[in-house]
């Protein structure tokens, strides 16, 4: 019986060998498991991270390139607005001019002449200026602003 057991034992010692093999081989792989998957967590923050600025980066160029077409579209716009003003100024001003209705310009000028006038008669006929026979101050001419 002694000859039994030692084929026994063995076989024992055997399956101990290869539980204790077996189990270490899952520990190592656990370990391995866990050190890969930190490993591809912290990739995947990585490219994370570089994906992020990235996507910043093109938005910041994106949003430079459409500032700049805004900005060029506006001025395009503001200089068609103002030649389009100045070609209804001028047809305004040419319709008033055939209709024989003076300009601004016009009235200043004849309200110019009329103070020489005045100041030469007074001149020739020794006269003081009389405040109440003085031509009354004209308002100021209406801007732009104060016609509309």
């Amino acid at each position: 019986m002694a000859g039994k057991k030692k084929p026994i034992k063995d076989a024992v010692d055997s399956a101990q060998q290869l539980w204790s093999a077996g189990v270490d081989a899952i520990n190592k792989a656990q370990e391995e498991s866990n050190r890969v998957l930190e490993n591809l967590v912290k990739e995947g923050q990585e490219i994370q991270e570089r994906t992020v600025k990235f996507a910043d980066q093109k938005v910041v160029e994106v949003t430079g390139k459409v500032s700049k077409l805004a900005g060029s579209m506006s001025s395009k716009a503001t200089q068609h607005w103002d030649k389009l003003e100045q070609v209804f100024e001028e047809r305004v001003a040419r319709a008033l001019s055939r209709l024989g209705v003076p300009t601004n310009k016009d009235v200043q000028q004849l309200t110019e002449r009329i103070d020489q006038l005045s100041a030469t008669i007074q001149e020739l006929t020794g006269q003081k200026a009389d405040p109440k026979s003085a031509p009354a101050k004209r308002p100021a001419a209406r801007t732009k602003k104060s016609a509309e």
